[in-house]
């Protein structure tokens, strides 16, 4: 057994691929924000990938994390000198593993704020990136409005405070930027939000125009918030996982990465201080991220919230176990095919079609081994984006939306807590009691759940969709899932 740190690379197993490239020689260009699985599985291996070409020396990753539960990462990726094992499972039961280099450091905020913002504020630093989840910019999905009554956000408005948010931190680092003379850096998002890059914007010049109006009217003139579209199914490593890792590859991980062999980054050509060459490692560099990141989270994540809810209503755990049984898989390729795609403009490059059906095959990967419980967790931050806009869409169509609004049922069914067999569904979501208050009322008041309009917006108005979503809703009380789905499959 061999644990993972820069001195016993060397004795690794021949079979992990390593960096080949001196880290000592790269130099940190790139700080990311929320360094968890997925920022690891994808942006950090695509820049490892560019310096194993010798391409990026000058831009190694600072990763920070921001919040109390990041000390665990922090403390895992400290003893392993910025090391870990991605270890990629394909559908044949083919296993992968490669060790990441471009983490070079990792800073835990609560404890070293003054580092952080050392490390935004140096001219080395060109671009910051961000995973902070779809509800870590404090937009109202409804309205749009920044959430300026947010605690946190109020604590850092204060002239002289410590900051404890992304945006605390990215505000005090332009105004040391400015007043030192150093141009500012690009802000990437690489959230799955649609336009990401302008809800960065957002929030960051609300914030600012809190804090200090004078450098909001920087940051809106001259800092460069370039939309991405990222994807690849990287499922939450369990003990299991490090546990294969050993017994693969013999090597002693705390905290490997899981995810699938697809990686997809498409990313606006936006970066006034310059930029990796990504192109040379498969990055897409385009003018209009739009039409891909549509395609993204109205096919891919909308997809895994069709799956979601009915597969732990109907006893499933695993993704992949429910795309096998033949009524939700029927469901979701029916939904993506009559519904999400016809919500969407022509990407360019992309065969929609083709597309659409390596999902099927994505999500049936048994060796991934992802959870029911991680779709459904925060759906309010991922239906109201991934969902939501679909069926506003085909309503001012005049095309259908029955199936939507049978996904958005089976979220308020699963809402209600308690399984088909009385089980207790442990939902997970930063609006809980609000959401399970509401899917409570709906045996009464069957458009009790969806009247929320910082979620749905206006949908329960629209009497095309409200008849729709009763009877959904109706089905999966009266039929059970697989009941209310045989009602709802393939055109009926």
């Amino acid at each position: 057994m061999v644990a993972l740190n820069a001195a016993n690379l060397d004795r690794l197993d021949p079979r992990v691929a390593r960096p080949g490239y001196d880290r000592a020689g790269v130099s940190i260009g790139i700080v990311h924000l929320g360094v968890g699985g997925f920022h690891r599985a994808h942006q950090a291996a695509y820049l490892d990938a560019l310096m194993g070409l010798g391409r990026g020396g000058a831009w190694g990753i600072g990763g920070v994390g921001l919040l109390p539960g990041d000390k665990a990462m922090h403390a895992a990726l400290v003893a392993q000198d910025g090391l870990y094992t991605v270890m990629t499972r394909a559908p044949d039961g083919t296993v992968a593993a490669r060790v990441i280099g471009s983490l070079l450091e990792h800073r835990f905020a609560p404890a070293d704020p003054g580092g952080v913002l050392d490390r935004l504020a140096a001219p080395a630093t060109r671009i910051v990136t961000l995973t902070i989840t779809e509800g870590g910019y404090g937009i109202d999905p409804a309205s749009g409005r920044f959430l300026v009554e947010d605690p946190a956000i109020a604590h850092d408005t204060v002239p002289g405070a410590v900051p404890t948010t992304v945006f605390g931190y990215l505000l005090a680092a332009l105004r040391r930027r400015r007043d030192a003379g150093i141009a500012p850096f690009a802000v990437v998002s690489c959230d799955n939000i649609e336009s990401n890059g302008t809800v960065a914007r957002t929030s960051l010049s609300a914030f600012a125009r809190l804090a200090d109006p004078g450098l909001a009217e920087m940051i809106e003139r001259d800092v460069a918030f370039p939309c991405s579209m990222v994807d690849r199914i990287t499922p939450v490593t369990t003990p299991a996982d490090r546990a294969e890792l050993q017994e693969r590859f013999g090597i002693a991980d705390r905290w490997p990465v899981v995810c699938e062999p697809f990686s997809q980054w498409v990313l606006e050509d936006d970066f006034p201080a310059g930029r990796p060459e990504l192109e040379a490692v498969g990055v897409q560099m385009v003018a209009d991220v739009a039409p891909y990141e549509q395609m993204k989270l109205r096919l891919l994540n909308a997809g895994h919230q069709a799956i979601a809810y009915v597969g732990v209503l109907a006893g499933y755990r695993y993704a992949h176990e429910a795309v096998a049984d033949p009524l939700i898989a029927a469901f979701l390729a029916d939904y993506l095919r009559e519904e999400a795609q016809p919500s969407l403009a022509p990407v360019p490059g992309i065969d929609l079609d083709a597309y659409r059906a390596s999902l099927l095959e994505r999500f049936s990967n048994a060796a991934l081994g992802d959870t029911l419980a991680r779709l459904c967790a925060q759906s309010s931050d991922r239906i109201p984006r991934f969902v939501v806009p679909v069926i506003a869409l085909n309503l001012a169509a005049g095309r259908s939306v029955r199936l939507g609004a049978a996904i958005l049922a089976s979220w308020a069914r699963y809402a209600e807590g308690r399984g088909e067999d009385g089980e207790e569904l442990i939902v997970v979501d930063a609006r809980r009691d609000e959401v399970m208050r509401r899917a409570r009322a709906q045996r009464d008041d069957p458009l009790a759940f969806v009247r929320d309009p910082t979620l749905f917006g206006d949908l329960a108005a629209h009497e095309a969709f409200g008849a729709a979503y009763r009877f959904a809703l109706d089905a999966f009380h009266r039929l059970g899932a697989r009941g209310a789905l045989a009602a709802l499959v393939g055109g009926a």
